[in-house]
């Protein structure tokens, strides 16, 4: 597949890319796709939950009341989990939500959400480019120049550039990330992909070794 190269201001260079088939063309493959992006959402939980037990919560441990004579059960502890304010039975202790895959999934998954963008004309090739200064307005007419600025977008640079980054944060319809850093979720989450010519190559050499 070849795609034209633009400008950040939405011009046709004449020059075109041609997408390795290795990596754009392939028939996507569903099941990695789901467990490598179950992989990503697993691993931004921090895992901290807690709740306190019986042996945890502060309340005094005497006898409350009688243990016969009242009409009702007998109790020794407040901190039983009958009572408000007692221990939790049960509750979610701290724990990692690590899920592990081999690389070769983690390629597999990535080269079919690209495929799948390929497929439905949703990839954008761009000149390398650079903001004098982080700037939203800027980099929002870029958006514009190349009529994605109403659509979901990742912005798939090169190498990190700071002035590119600080001038997309604000926008909630955009992200920028750079090639090495690039994962199946944010892909999948995109409607649109915007890829600068390093990044592209970049792409193709990590997911075709």
């Amino acid at each position: 597949m070849e795609l034209s190269v633009y400008t950040i201001e939405g011009k046709d260079t004449g020059r075109k890319v041609t997408l390795d088939e290795r990596v754009f063309g392939i028939q996507p493959h569903t099941q990695s796709v789901y467990l490598d992006i179950k992989r990503y959402l697993a691993h931004q939980r921090q895992g901290t939950h807690k709740t306190k037990e019986r042996a945890e919560v502060a309340r005094t441990t005497k006898k409350h009341h009688r243990q016969k004579g009242t009409g009702g059960a007998r109790h020794g502890s407040l901190k039983s989990p009958i009572h408000r304010g007692g221990g939790t039975v049960f509750g979610p202790r701290p724990h990692d939500y690590v899920v592990r895959l081999n690389i070769k999934t983690i390629r597999l998954a990535r080269r079919s959400a690209l495929s799948a963008k390929a497929a439905e004309n949703a990839i954008t090739v761009v000149e390398d480019f650079t903001l004098e200064k982080p700037k939203t307005k800027d980099f929002l007419n870029i958006l514009k120049n190349l009529q994605l600025a109403e659509k979901k977008s990742l912005v798939i640079i090169g190498d990190k550039d700071n002035n590119v980054y600080l001038s997309s944060r604000n926008l909630e319809q955009s992200k920028v990330v750079i090639a090495s850093e690039l994962n199946t979720y944010q892909i999948m989450n995109a409607q649109n992909l915007i890829i600068s010519e390093s990044a592209l190559g970049k792409i193709q050499d990590t997911l075709t070794k």
